[in-house]
């Protein structure tokens, strides 16, 4: 046991120190992360992911107990203490009509979270993982002063650019009602600061003035999920979940600032610090209003075998608002399929029966609706992904048990037409999983 909390204490203090060093930079570069509040965070741990990102119908699978913040109720499922922790890496290639393939990679902490129980048929769960992420840098170029004559001097260019990201801290606690039953709840802390540029420059043009309109947000405020599970059984080890989980309508709070400024470039190239600042606007009073996030959920699960899933997810994205201003999006609805199979949980001569595969797919009709730069037309942003999964579980001590969790995302998101990008992305996540008899009462006899 020792060694592997060592394992542990180590792996969490490098993934903090490597996260520390990485606040201030973009942990994304995703064209589609400029709307809303950003590319949004899947409130699930990776062993979730693999199968699809299946959540509300899920608690303790595989043998493990499994901490799941999408549905609060699966913490009364919970009867050792658990401690779950992991980090994300992301491969984006960009392609767009005419322009040269573009690829980018991100990595950063992906999660940190802690269940106990109190009693024999409740838990409770705290923890922190990433909400939503902000990082996008691109290009328009306007030839001749933006007039778009064919003549090429003296072209205007507009750099789009934004960073920053939201994390959200949790607190939940879940219970059963009799044998069948779940509820559970978690009161939330959204935090983080957004900041948007938009810069104007004439490079070809000695002497002129650069242009820089700086938006940012230090948002914070309380955000509330509750959640539900009922279990049929259909045998001693074979049952069926219904799950139904919910993230609340709630209002955060914006501290908006606009700075408008010029600036200048040096002979090598770079950037000088600003020569003036035209003005200055803060706004500590802006509202942020986010919508009721529902998710639906049925699974059969044959214990310590395997699971199976399907989940639909809906969100009223066209209410969400900032400072009283409609942000224009579009209701999403989210479709999940997965599971995840165990060979031999018991094996002793095979290593590879004892661990967990994990199969899954997503389908996700995104609150986006993109407009064409060349017409007025939109297009909605749909997003495909195939999920991998892989568990693998570590030699247990006398009360503890360990386990490495991986898995995979394979998609694409958005498309070529209309002059829009189409992302092909790789999504890596990996974790490790502590599930720990904590607090006995040592009796001498």
């Amino acid at each position: 046991m020792i060694k592997y909390t060592r394992f542990f204490i180590t792996f969490l203090l490098a993934i903090i120190v490597f996260q520390a060093r990485a606040q201030s930079t973009a942990t994304t570069s995703d064209p589609y992360s400029k709307f809303g509040l950003g590319a949004l965070d899947p409130q699930v741990l990776p062993q979730n992911i693999g199968m699809g990102g299946l959540g509300a119908a899920v608690n303790s699978f595989s043998g493990y107990f499994n901490i799941n913040p999408l549905n609060p109720a699966s913490y009364g499922a919970i009867h050792l203490t658990v401690i779950d922790m992991g980090i994300y890496s992301n491969v984006l290639t960009l392609n767009q009509t005419g322009q040269p393939t573009e690829t980018n990679a991100n990595f950063r902490l992906s999660h940190v979270a802690f269940a106990f129980p109190v009693t024999k048929h409740s838990a409770f769960s705290f923890g922190i993982m990433p909400y939503s992420e902000l990082g996008y840098n691109y290009v328009v170029t306007q030839k001749n002063f933006g007039t778009g004559s064919s003549v090429d001097t003296n072209a205007i260019n507009h750099i789009y650019s934004g960073q920053g990201g939201l994390s959200k801290a949790y607190l939940g606690y879940g219970f059963s009602i009799g044998k069948h039953l779940l509820l559970g709840a978690n009161v939330s802390y959204i935090f983080g600061n957004l900041q948007q540029y938009n810069s104007t420059e004439i490079p070809t043009l000695v002497g002129t003035l650069n242009s820089r309109i700086e938006n940012s947000y230090a948002i914070r405020g309380l955000n509330y999920d509750y959640g539900a599970q009922y279990t049929i059984d259909l045998a001693p080890t074979k049952h069926i979940i219904l799950g139904y989980s919910a993230s609340a309508n709630s209002t955060l709070n914006s501290q908006y600032t606009n700075i408008v400024s010029q600036y200048t470039y040096d002979s090598d190239g770079n950037e000088n610090v600003a020569l003036d600042t035209l003005s200055k606007t803060q706004n500590p009073k802006d509202k942020i209003k986010l919508p009721q996030i529902n998710h639906f959920g049925i699974t059969f699960v044959n214990d310590n075998k395997f699971l199976i899933g399907a989940e639909y997810s809906m969100a009223n994205w066209s209410q969400f608002s900032i400072g009283g201003v409609n942000q224009g999006l579009q209701d999403s609805k989210t479709y999940n399929l997965g599971g995840t199979f165990t060979p031999n949980a018991n094996a002793l001569s095979n290593y590879w029966a004892t661990a967990d595969y994990a199969l899954g797919f997503i389908y996700n009709q995104t609150y986006i609706d993109a407009p064409n730069p060349d017409n007025n037309t939109l297009t909605n942003i749909k997003n495909y992904a195939i999920t991998f999964g892989l568990g693998l579980p570590l030699k247990p001590s006398y009360t503890a048990f360990y386990k490495i969790n991986f898995s995979a995302e394979l998609g694409k998101e958005g498309t070529m037409q209309n002059n829009l990008v189409k992302e092909n992305y790789i999504n890596l996540h990996l974790s490790f999983t502590l599930n720990d008899r904590w607090f006995i009462e040592h009796k001498l006899y």
